[in-house]
């Protein structure tokens, strides 16, 4: 699944105990974040045991089901075997302690038959939570009311064992539910600030007519991930225009060479991807991220951008170490990566490991927009829609008014750790990549 998958839910099994498998077969369905896929087998055999059921959740690495290997299936071909009962009997004994043996293994990963949810909690507690919360003997009051730095305001394992070496408990607030919670401590484990807000949504009352619409699960975890984004991130957004004239006429003249040659059509979103890579090697503090008072600086640069999706939900893939890929790779890992985002084809790992993030609000016509940053990163570039527009050229002659092709760039950044100077420095740098485009590059 990736380093940075952590866990996965089972939403639909392809195969049922007792179905016949074949090896590269797909056996199940699962879900990470946002990107649903499918888990082929490794082996031909038989599906024995599942030991997850639709809707748990199952961490990478924990087994999910058993597959018996069939050892004498060249000859079953040939003439029907009949088994003796003694040999189901010893079958059945040696799945049953397979069984038992890998239940052992993953006893803290089994989760509830409640999905995403404790029946005597007021947020989702982790299988290795609760069984750490067990063993030291934390109830579940005091479960509640430790701070969680975890995605959604969860509790890590690493937040439980500083609550147990701090010894203290955070006074628990009544009536109101915990979550969601910011806890900004150092590795060691000695807390720096705790920030907590309790937000109660509106009442809504229903009016006729109304319809009421179910969120589907991408559009949940869309939800809480930008809730949780602006309550973790003072965002600020500094805005540059930006003349592309150079940039326009050249994708205008190579366009249609560069897509019979390639067999891909050029866009702007791989100019824009380059001109932004290009200006983190100039300013590489806008490529970090936070982790209480410690600055990660990260070597990578790992360029998110954000897809919208033909179900109106948004997904952002992942172009990896974009400064080495020049603009016929670029192009060609954008288109690749925006037709399976719309497919529903990307996997676990294209989502995850992002750096700094893109998006493109001119698709839709908007001539700028104010992102909300994608965490755990510290800046969003937003690129709004290209118009023509009368300007002042200046020229050895002497200024004159001229038709040119305009557009706004806008940085959302976070303030904690990226000051004005830093986002106005580096939004300009990137326009200047842009108005500097050489009209007479090939490619």
């Amino acid at each position: 699944m990736g380093e940075s998958i952590a866990e996965a839910t089972i939403t639909k099994w392809l195969k049922n105990e007792g179905d016949k498998i074949a090896n590269d077969e797909a056996v199940v369905e699962i879900a990470t974040d946002k990107v649903d896929s499918e888990v082929p087998s490794t082996f031909e055999g038989v599906l024995v045991k599942k030991l997850f059921s639709e809707g748990q959740v199952a961490p990478v690495g924990a087994p999910i089901a058993i597959i018996g290997i069939e050892s004498n299936a060249g000859d079953s071909t040939s003439q029907p075997t009949t088994e003796s009962p003694t040999q189901n009997r010893n079958m059945a004994a040696s799945v049953e302690q397979a069984i038992d043996v890998i239940n052992k293994d993953i006893q803290s990963a089994q989760i509830s038959t409640q999905p995403l949810s404790n029946a005597d909690a007021s947020r989702f507690y982790s299988p290795l939570v609760l069984n750490i919360a067990k063993t030291e003997g934390i109830s579940m009051e005091a479960l509640e009311n430790i701070a969680g730095t975890g995605a959604n305001g969860r509790v890590t394992k690493r937040d439980i064992l500083a609550f147990i070496e701090n010894g203290q408990q955070q006074p628990s607030i009544s009536g109101v539910q915990p979550t969601p919670v910011i806890n900004t401590t150092n590795k060691a484990g000695e807390q720096a600030a705790t920030l907590v807000r309790n937000i109660q949504a509106p009442k809504i009352t229903l009016m006729e007519g109304d319809e009421i619409i179910e969120m589907d699960r991408m559009r949940k975890l869309i939800s809480e991930h930008m809730v949780m984004s602006k309550t973790v991130s003072p965002h600020v957004t500094s805005f540059v225009e930006a003349d592309v004239t150079n940039l326009v006429l050249w994708r205008n003249k190579v366009k249609n060479s560069f897509e019979k040659r390639e067999g891909e059509k050029i866009t702007f979103t791989p100019i824009f991807i380059e001109a932004i890579a290009k200006a983190i090697k100039d300013m590489p503090m806008i490529n970090v991220s936070l982790d209480g008072d410690k600055i990660i600086k990260r070597k990578a640069i790992n360029i998110g951008m954000a897809t919208a999706l033909p179900s109106g939900n948004l997904i952002v893939p992942v172009i990896r170490n974009s400064d080495t890929l020049n603009l016929v790779g670029l192009s060609k890992v954008v288109n690749d990566l925006a037709k399976r985002a719309r497919e529903n084809k990307l996997k676990p790992d294209e989502t995850s490991g992002g750096t700094f993030t893109i998006t493109n609000v001119g698709t839709f016509g908007n001539v700028m927009g104010t992102p909300i940053i994608n965490q755990p990163q510290v800046a969003i570039l937003a690129t709004g829609a290209i118009r023509k527009k009368p300007a002042v050229i200046e020229t050895p002659q002497g200024d004159m008014i001229g038709i040119r092709h305009m557009m706004y760039l806008s940085l959302s950044y976070d303030h904690r750790i990226v000051d004005g100077a830093l986002g106005g420095a580096f939004v300009r740098k990137v326009a200047d990549y842009l108005e500097d485009f050489d009209y007479k590059r090939y490619i």
